[in-house]
């Protein structure tokens, strides 16, 4: 039977994807060492925030890119 002879009247409606996938229990996202040059001061500011710094940079540059995606 071709696909354009199906009938989907009777199928149930499907939900879309989630926008973005959540980072939690079940799911760690891969991490990928690099090196990258930033200028001092930017690189002070981020080691005064404390320890973490690496990780908040990280949650900086993930706002920005899901920021960057809704405006599409």
């Amino acid at each position: 039977m071709p696909d354009s002879a199906i009938d989907y009247s009777d199928a149930p409606a499907t939900e879309p994807f989630p926008p973005e996938i959540h980072v939690g229990r079940f799911y760690r996202t891969v991490k990928q060492q690099i090196s990258l040059r930033v200028d001092a001061d930017v690189l002070a500011w981020f080691r005064s925030r404390g320890g973490k710094y690496q990780t908040y940079m990280n949650q900086v540059l993930r706002r920005e890119m899901r920021a960057r995606a809704r405006a599409r």
